[in-house]
């Protein structure tokens, strides 16, 4: 089992920055895809940005490419998600969760562990 710890949510006026981490422990986490969700109040999760355990292949939800930037590191066994000219519509809950693959994925169901997530607001 992988525990994992997400950190930098914050307030932050819209157009700002902000970089979440996502410490892992626990089972080896080199080995596998990462991916960050969202869910804001009353809403579903969904999937935000997914990159594959080597980290040469990610994959973005439309409204965040160009904005958003997902990495890892895993010497440091973390993954990040740096978020650029942020909107209210980012305002949520944010996730890091491990893939049970390598490839990277956007199917929440492919994802078996969660960290208990880095409230993100953006005031307009």
């Amino acid at each position: 089992q992988v525990q994992l710890v997400e950190s930098g949510g914050g307030l932050v006026q819209a157009g700002g920055s902000l970089r979440l981490s996502c410490a892992a422990s626990g089972r080896t986490f080199t080995y596998y895809g990462m991916g960050w969700f969202r869910q804001a109040p009353g809403k579903e999760r969904e999937f935000v940005a997914g990159i594959s355990w080597r980290g040469d292949s990610t994959y973005y939800k439309d409204s965040v490419k160009g904005r958003f930037t997902i990495s890892r590191d895993n010497a440091k066994n973390t993954v990040y998600l740096q978020m650029d000219s942020l909107e209210p519509e980012d305002t949520a809950g944010y996730y890091c969760g491990v893939s049970r693959w390598g490839s990277v994925t956007k199917d929440m169901t492919d994802f078996d562990s969660w960290g208990q997530g880095t409230q993100v607001t953006v005031s307009s």
